[in-house]
């Protein structure tokens, strides 16, 4: 005999994951993570291993459409690296390239 068993609960999945995002320092970087429904478990949001929390550099949201998303704000180049959302056991990971401009005092001093 083979029994199969039906889940009314819906296995939820990444719809669109984070994209790598390039900006330039002092500008503002949003991430964004869609899902097909509501999180599993916590949302989470790291930068590169530290867990983010709501801050005047980091803002965590939820728009409609099972849409979370973090925004950093007035980024330094040394915040560059791996951004990551997790929600149960699903993950979603990008690069974080925060892009530093030259200038003319920088130039004098090499």
């Amino acid at each position: 005999h083979i029994f199969i068993f039906h889940s009314t609960v819906k296995e939820v999945f990444i719809v669109c994951g984070l994209k790598t995002t390039d900006v330039f320092v002092g500008e503002w970087a949003t991430f964004s993570c869609q899902l097909s429904a509501r999180a599993p478990g916590q949302v989470q949001w790291w930068l590169d291993g530290t867990l983010l929390e709501n801050s005047p550099f980091s803002e965590i949201g939820l728009s409609q459409g099972h849409i979370y998303t973090l925004t950093l704000k007035s980024l330094a180049t040394d915040d560059s690296g791996t951004v990551t959302f997790k929600a149960g056991s699903l993950t979603s990971s990008s690069k974080l390239l925060v892009k530093g401009i030259m200038l003319q005092e920088n130039l004098e001093r090499l």
